[in-house]
Order: C-alpha cells, then structure tokens, then sequence
C-alpha cells in the first residue's frame, strides 16, 4: 500500500462519519511533511455552513494546527472531485498537491467539468492525482444516494424510473 492509500483510506473513514451524520459522504485529510495536520468531512447541514465541505474543514484544522494559512508543500486527500469553490482555497492556501478518489461529473472542478487549478490568473499551480482509492469512494457515494432516494420514495425500493443499482 502507497502513502497515497494510507491518507486516502483515511479519509475515506471521514466520510463514513459524513454519511453517519446525515451528511454527503466526503472526507479529507490535509498532510504537510507526512503527518496529518487537518481533518474533515462535510458537514455544511449540521453546521448550517454552505461552506463546510471537507476540503475547507481540513484546511481550517491544518492552517489552525501549523499557524498560518499558507500550506505550502501540503498534500489534501479528498474522496470526491472537488468543486470550485474548494479549489479557489487550494490555491489561496497553496497546497502543493491534490490526491481525489471519484470524479465527480457534475461539479467537479480539477478534472470534469474545468480545470480549475489551471485558470489564468492564479499565482500557484496544484498537482492533481485522481483514482485513488476510487472504487471504495465511489461506492460510497452511489449507496449513500441510493438509500436517500428509497427513503424518500417511502417504500424502501427504487424510486420510479430508477434502476436498483443507482
């Protein structure tokens, strides 16, 4: 096992946390010279913080940890594409490189839908490395949704016009 899968299964178990919590399952882990200095999963319905996604909780924890916000020479572990938002703080914090689980189709910003790491403008570059992990976090995602939608179909099965894998 890679240092890569020992961080990513860690945050792997944050957002199995997530999920527990009622949350979207994504967990994330921030290291700087090999140690875990941040950690979080999502959380922006229990904190009523729209920005609470577990990219910027993890960058707070670690900013907080080591006293200052730049990051530099950091690496985030994240289960999940990032959006843009988060991406945005990746530079600001200047992490060095981002390790992601799953694209993310719909909103993912390092490789889906933009770039967003490359956009002109920005005075820092983040190294991107995504399949990490991949098939475990994946997994999570799909099942998370799938049992949210068989909730709110109220009959424990598929919601209409959905298959029962997703």
């Amino acid at each position: 096992m890679c240092d890569h899968d020992q961080f990513m299964r860690e945050a792997l178990a944050l957002a199995e946390q997530a999920r527990d919590a009622g949350e979207v399952p994504i967990g994330a882990v921030l290291v700087l010279d090999g140690a875990i200095v941040g950690r979080g999963y999502n959380r922006p319905i229990s904190s009523t913080d729209p920005t609470a996604h577990a990219e910027i909780v993890a960058i707070r924890e670690a900013a907080a940890a080591v006293g200052n916000y730049r990051l530099t020479g950091s690496t985030l572990y994240v289960t999940i594409e990032p959006c843009l938002m988060c991406v945005g703080a990746f530079v600001h914090a200047r992490i060095k490189t981002v390790v992601f689980g799953a694209a993310e189709p719909r909103t993912g910003a390092l490789a889906s839908t933009v770039r967003g790491a490359e956009l002109p403008g920005h005075n820092h570059r983040v190294e991107v490395i995504g399949g990490v992990c991949e098939d475990e976090a994946r997994t999570l995602m799909q099942t998370f949704f799938k049992e949210k939608r068989q909730q709110a179909s109220g009959s424990g099965l598929p919601a209409p016009g959905r298959s029962a894998s997703g």
